[in-house]
């Protein structure tokens, strides 16, 4: 394999294996809640009520997958450009088509997974994070 597939497309390739990961039962929201709750209480010194943990743990958990999807086409942007430099708008256009199939298809598998479901709200949201790293990823470039 050529040196470019692993110093440009190999890691998109494990970040995508790492968000189907996050896409198991380990990571659906009642296994996740126990960790964030913990870390929340030791962030304000005491466990919260549930009235205000549960819509905490739902930012928290979108929160990640804007940031998921924003390494993701932060990832792909810079698989497409390869060796080259610069900032074009095809290149992040397609980091972002890349970031749009992937959540479809991780919304597919979530759907199989008994503890999961399907959210087109989801795809939208990470397809917003991926679209986030386009226009950081831009603005970086042009300084």
């Amino acid at each position: 394999m050529s040196r470019t597939f692993f110093r440009y497309w190999l890691p998109l390739v494990v970040w995508i294996a790492v968000i189907f990961t996050a896409s198991t039962d380990l990571f659906s929201a009642q296994h996740t809640g126990s960790v964030i709750e913990s870390i929340l209480a030791a962030i304000f010194g005491h466990p919260l009520p549930q009235k205000q943990f549960d819509p905490m743990h739902f930012v928290i958990r979108k929160l990640a997958h804007i940031t998921e999807y924003a390494i993701l086409g932060a990832l792909a942007f810079r698989a497409l450009r390869s060796d080259e430099r610069g900032w074009r708008p095809r290149w992040a256009i397609a980091a972002i088509a890349i970031a749009l199939v992937v959540a479809a298809t991780d919304e597919v598998h979530q759907s199989f997974v008994p503890s999961r479901g399907p959210s087109p709200v989801d795809v939208g949201i990470d397809t917003v994070g991926a679209a986030m790293a386009q226009v950081v990823i831009r603005f970086r470039v042009k300084r």
